[in-house]
């Protein structure tokens, strides 16, 4: 791979995406590609994904596109499915070690949109929000909203048990954590790595819930700092949230609702805990 700068660090969880992945990776816009590496993370699937996912590293290998920009493409592949944290952990890990700014999470499934990876890196990269003692936040994480326009995610068809146990999560979520987001269960989040720098990844979950536990992560720093306990020099962060299509097809979805659920109720209960 080029040693080309970049800035922008793009992990693509991949579990039985043959016939999806190459679309996800061409609509990235060429603005972002200029300034990314991306790394497939094959979780053990049984269908053609590595196939894929390796004739697109070798079609993107020396070809150069816009600006004299070759596509960095990279592909790693776990023997036997590990599930999603793994995949997560696996993804922040290689972000913080390339050195980028931020680190991207973009799922292989089609379900998120790549198109506006562009736009969402300009908002997570430009914001700023006073704190109050002179200084300014930055975003933690920038994660999109399926929730944020209203109607949207049915008109998108997401299943109605999604959408009211999704509901129904955020609420009581929003009652606890200082941040109020329309959509804390959405998988299509940027992260500043100065933030992920500070996360033990070991004691994260190995399940779907681990987006949730570096929200909630991100949302405890953002709370100390606001209570003044933070040490002078402790990054001011905050949380933001974008709105994006919901793409719901006839695709298997590999969540288990109630274990899931009953996680994030266990991190609601956590929280309130540790108020």
């Amino acid at each position: 791979m080029s040693a080309q700068n970049f800035d922008t660090f793009i992990f693509v969880p991949a579990y039985n995406v043959e016939k999806t992945l190459a679309g996800v990776l061409d609509k990235i816009p060429e603005s972002v590609w200029e300034r990314s590496r991306v790394l497939v993370i094959n979780d053990g699937s049984k269908d053609g994904t590595a196939i894929v996912a390796k004739e697109y590293c070798e079609a993107c290998a020396g070809q150069e596109h816009r600006a004299g920009q070759e596509r960095r493409v990279e592909y790693f592949a776990f023997e036997k499915n590990s599930g999603y944290g793994a995949v997560v952990k696996k993804g922040i890990s290689e972000a913080v070690a390339s050195g980028a700014k931020y680190a991207v999470c973009l799922h292989g499934d089609g379900q998120y949109p790549a198109d506006l990876l562009d736009k969402f890196l300009d908002h997570l990269e430009n914001f700023q929000e006073p704190d109050g003692c002179e200084n300014v936040r930055r975003l933690a994480l920038l994660q999109g909203s399926r929730h944020a326009v209203s109607g949207g995610a049915k008109a998108g068809n997401m299943p109605l048990y999604k959408r009211l146990g999704g509901t129904f999560l955020t609420a009581l979520e929003n009652t606890v954590f200082k941040y109020k987001l329309t959509d804390r269960h959405s998988g299509f989040i940027l992260y500043r790595t100065e933030f992920l720098k500070r996360v033990d990844l070991e004691k994260l979950s190995p399940s779907f819930d681990i987006d949730l536990e570096l929200i909630s992560i991100a949302d405890a720093m953002a709370a100390r700092v606001a209570a003044g306990t933070s040490v002078e020099t402790a990054p001011r962060f905050a949380l933001g949230e974008l709105p994006i299509p919901t793409v719901y097809a006839d695709e298997k979805s590999n969540l288990n609702v109630v274990n899931y659920g009953l996680r994030c109720l266990k991190q609601i209960l956590r929280r309130l805990m540790r108020k």
